[in-house]
């Protein structure tokens, strides 16, 4: 590869992962959407480092859910391991209905490797499908603290 090749296939594999990233995030905000649980995106967190801090570290956005005492905890696992649908086009590769990303010379695989690489849940993400039981409860018993006491 040339020095222009590597370029270009570093400038594909950044903007595959940055849009990657983003699309993990609304992954999530998807399945919270359709069940009907209140959350937030907060774009770029990272209070103490600031938007490019934030973006450097590849914390690009981040869904907060606001889950009550009757949200189901499938809900969140569900939410939690959706965006592995992000690897849906590769799956049809086998079938013939999508060309296969890595068969051909290009930058076309570099992208294929960034967008496959957000696919894959995170930490925080097996946390919530492991203990999704937990996070509710803390939830409600947050909430009931939080309400204003009635003398």
């Amino acid at each position: 590869m040339t020095p222009i090749e590597i370029a270009a296939a570093v400038a594909v594999l950044v903007l595959a992962v940055s849009l990657g990233l983003v699309a993990h995030e609304l992954a999530h905000a998807v399945v919270l959407r359709a069940a009907g649980v209140a959350y937030r995106i907060d774009w770029f967190p990272g209070d103490d480092t600031g938007v490019l801090g934030a973006g450097l570290r590849g914390r690009w956005a981040a869904v907060r859910p606001r889950a009550t005492a009757e949200t189901p905890a499938w809900v969140l696992r569900c939410s939690a391991m959706m965006p592995l649908a992000l690897a849906a086009p590769l799956a049809l590769v086998p079938l013939g209905v999508v060309a296969d990303p890595f068969a051909t010379d290009g930058l076309v695989g570099f992208a294929a490797v960034g967008w496959m690489a957000c696919a894959l849940p995170s930490p925080q993400d097996f946390s919530v499908l492991w203990y999704a039981d937990a996070a509710v409860a803390a939830t409600a018993d947050d909430a009931s603290t939080d309400q204003p006491s009635a003398t």
